[in-house]
């Protein structure tokens, strides 16, 4: 089954240039042949380097529990090393209108 899928995480470095696009090669290898998208927002603050990523699409995953499952089998070292905190909602899409009960 389909879920929407809306994952926020926050990474955080000490600056040293070209931080987003490291981060993009992370969720690229993280998150292969997955149906998201992200848009990376960049900071630079007192010689630290914060990459804000938004993601968002379809996925395979019914919960929460279950894409925190895949990101731990699936990310490498840096990603760990660079992950400050992340937020995720995954809403699986259910068949009819849910008014009746049927499906």
């Amino acid at each position: 089954m389909t879920s929407e899928t809306y994952i926020d995480f926050c990474f955080v470095r000490p600056e040293s240039g070209g931080f987003a696009a490291e981060i993009d090669e992370l969720l690229k290898q993280t998150f292969a042949k997955k149906r998201l998208n992200w848009f990376l927002e960049e900071k630079i603050s007192e010689g630290i380097e914060i990459v804000v990523a938004e993601i968002k699409g379809m996925s395979n995953w019914q919960s929460e529990e279950e894409t925190i499952q895949f990101i731990e089998e699936h990310a490498g070292e840096a990603f760990w090393e660079y992950l400050q905190g992340y937020k995720m909602f995954i809403y699986p899409v259910l068949k009819g209108c849910n008014s009746c009960g049927t499906h």
